[in-house]
């Protein structure tokens, strides 16, 4: 592995942040720059954490604190999506998709996190 760009988690959740800001903007104005903002960031944090974490992967301990934070990330943006489902029923079909995704997502980066946690040897790179 090379670079962060060859994590799988990292690139379903670079794909989910996209899906996700998109989703977000087709909220009702008024709730674009409330709960849309707050989707929007937790969908960004999964993101960027797991390449931060990347970024410190010589330390161990660090790399599996920023995979902890993209996974709590993930979860805030599961709920998100629960709350926005409810909300507004003419969305709901697509933020069920996506919550199925970020679901998935988790399982992902908990595995990952599992991985690092027992098997990852620091770099000297």
């Amino acid at each position: 592995m090379k670079s962060y760009l060859d994590l799988e988690v990292y690139k379903l959740s670079l794909e989910l942040f996209f899906a996700t800001h998109k989703f977000s903007l087709g909220l009702p104005k008024h709730e674009k720059y409330e709960l849309g903002s707050q989707i929007r960031r937790s969908a960004d944090s999964v993101n960027s954490n797991i390449v931060e974490g990347y970024g410190r992967r010589r330390y161990k301990k660090d790399f599996i604190r920023f995979l902890t934070f993209s996974y709590a990330s993930n979860l805030e943006t599961i709920n998100h999506l629960r709350k926005i489902a409810k909300l507004y029923p003419d969305r709901k079909a697509e933020a069920v998709k996506l919550y199925y995704q970020y679901d998935e997502l988790g399982k992902r980066l908990y595995s990952f996190t599992k991985y690092v946690s027992t098997n990852w040897k620091t770099t000297t790179d």
